[in-house]
């Protein structure tokens, strides 16, 4: 039917089969699911795009990650070939990043924001509709990044809107900031600059940013920040700011090159005959395209022509975004030999209920941690700064799990190969929990810097990351504490604990380690007021969902505290 498609003078006949291919994407053989997902694309035009589009977004969310390449490519095509509105295209398109924002390429947000740009009619609902997709907890860095540029462009026509003032747009785009690698954090600030001249209502939240930012390690933006500094600290009447900051023009017309990179495509499908849509003119089309890409050298293109225009679409400048971590393995099944320092243990303890801080730091180098977690999924931002004035060359990063049935670590894109004397990377790092685990992952970091050197040191990543906590009352918490038994699902433990100068128990430290692992603390439950109480539910992507119950007595004079834990489901 595929072939039909291809090559049929109407569309009609297959059309009537419309429904029966759809349901085929959820079909146990993977082999059928990839066959109607290519028919689909085959037989998509006009009348039936908004349909087909919108069951490949929702069944996009449960597709094996083999088949989401090839769909967020197709998806793309298809919303930009058919599109009945820009409106629509644009809410398909932030649907699709939103959805898939690790297999969605710069591509398909540069194509966005030019399409915006050079549609006038569009820039306030583009502004109003990313706004709203931004107030989302958990946010695709693409989606910033579409954010940052329309708000800064576009922001200030729905600045006048309730729930849309500039005070808002800034405190939503910036809390997103702190997840991003540095290249989005550089087009952040230029959204600032921008929002200065057009918001000075906010501007002293605005210049604080750029002086914040002018002490970073990263070049690019401590430049930015300097120079964005320097302007919005010109006097008001300076007309200097008004000119840097005129609204983007608009950028000629230019043909996506998606189309053609998907025409190139030779790994995806077995039979290449299933690339095309639309039926016999499409496919002649493609076919004199093809004779005359014979005919002449193809263009490579570069990401500098594509960053420059934000029109042309080129797929051999994207890489993979999602690289697993296995792809940069231990030199061996064995779990690598942990670098040993004074203070190591010490910012490991403080990392698993802390959120951000130093993992490691010696004479050369520098590595900080942010993290954030929501179910059984986290992110993390590892910094790595180079403290010394030579280059740390043939840099690379390894992750090593002891249980990777229990634990998914992948990076979210390759790592830089050189770090600059005095300047810091990044690395983001996606986290999945599966199964309940006991050995958090090890980080491996290896440099040259004079000689060879390798870091290995534990990830902060613990089973009570994934813990959401819960409120229960006194009745609720004992009649789940009487009901569970013994073991295996109760679980005893009794370690030393130090008092405060005072000799007293440091109620304050214990409440704040307790909560800091995710468990909601319930006041007023038991009749010591020295005994906390927590209760919590930890998420597993393949075991479900897990209550836990915790009691921690803590002894004075005993200098010891007994933890009793039980799980039930």
């Amino acid at each position: 039917m595929a072939h039909l498609a291809a090559r049929a003078e109407s569309l009609e006949p297959i059309k009537r089969h419309q429904n029966t291919i759809i349901i085929s994407l959820r079909d146990k053989d993977i082999s059928v699911r990839r066959r109607a997902l290519d028919l689909l694309y085959s037989m998509c035009d006009v009348d039936n795009s908004e349909l087909i589009v919108g069951e490949l977004l929702r069944y996009l969310k449960v597709a094996d990650y083999a088949l989401r390449e090839e769909m967020v490519l197709k998806i793309a095509i298809l919303t930009e070939k058919y599109a009945s509105s820009y409106k629509w295209y644009v809410d398909t398109i932030l649907q699709l990043i939103s959805a898939a924002g690790d297999h969605v390429g710069d591509e398909v947000w540069y194509r966005v924001v030019q399409i915006v740009i050079n549609t006038e009619d569009l820039q306030e609902y583009a502004a109003r509709v990313v706004f709203e997709h931004l107030k989302a907890p958990s946010t695709h860095e693409s989606l910033v990044k579409v954010g940052g540029y329309i708000l800064g462009e576009y922001g200030h026509l729905v600045a006048n809107e309730p729930g849309y003032s500039p005070i808002e747009q800034f405190q939503v785009l910036h809390a997103k900031s702190q997840f991003c690698v540095a290249s989005t954090r550089s087009l952040l600030l230029s959204t600032y600059i921008k929002w200065v001249n057009v918001f000075p209502e906010i501007k002293p939240q605005l210049v604080n940013i750029f002086e914040r930012y002018r002490h970073v390690l990263d070049a690019e933006l401590q430049q930015r920040a300097c120079e964005f500094y320097a302007l919005a600290s010109r006097p008001d009447d300076d007309e200097l700011l008004q000119n840097v900051c005129e609204e983007m023009p608009p950028f000629p017309p230019r043909v996506s090159a998606l189309l053609g990179r998907l025409n190139m495509k030779h790994v995806d499908t077995e039979d290449k005959r299933t690339w095309v849509h639309g039926g016999k003119e499409a496919n002649l089309d493609r076919d004199a395209m093809k004779r005359k890409a014979e005919g002449s050298a193809p263009a490579t293109g570069t990401s500098d022509d594509i960053i420059g225009s934000l029109a042309g679409l080129d797929l051999s400048v994207a890489s993979k975004e999602a690289v697993d971590a296995t792809m940069f393995p231990a030199p061996s099944n064995q779990a690598p030999r942990l670098t040993v320092g004074p203070n190591i243990n010490q910012w490991f303890d403080k990392l698993t209920y802390s959120a951000e801080g130093i993992l490691y730091e010696d004479d050369q180098v520098q590595i900080g941690l942010k993290s954030r977690y929501q179910g059984y999924l986290g992110q993390l931002a590892i910094y790595i700064g180079n403290k010394v004035s030579a280059p740390l060359s043939s840099f690379t990063t390894a992750i090593h799990l002891s249980d990777s049935d229990a634990l998914s670590v992948t990076f979210a894109k390759m790592p830089l190969s050189t770090i600059a004397p005095r300047t810091q990377t990044q690395q983001l790092l996606h986290v999945e929990c599966k199964k309940t685990f006991l050995i958090p992952p090890t980080l491996t970091v290896s440099y040259l810097a004079g000689s060879h050197q390798a870091i290995s040191i534990r990830l902060p990543v613990v089973v009570t990351k994934f813990f959401e906590d819960v409120k229960l009352g006194p009745s609720d918490f004992f009649e789940r504490w009487k009901l569970i038994g013994g073991p295996p699902r109760e679980d005893q433990t009794i370690f030393p604990i130090t008092l405060n100068n005072s000799g007293q128990l440091d109620m304050v430290k214990c409440r704040q380690i307790v909560s800091g692992h995710r468990l909601g603390l319930l006041d007023d439950v038991d009749p010591n007021p020295n005994n906390l109480v927590a209760a919590g539910v930890l998420h597993m992507s393949v075991e479900g969902k897990v209550g836990c119950l915790l009691r921690l007595e803590p002894n004075k004079e005993a200098k010891v505290s007994l933890s009793v834990i039980y799980f039930y489901s």
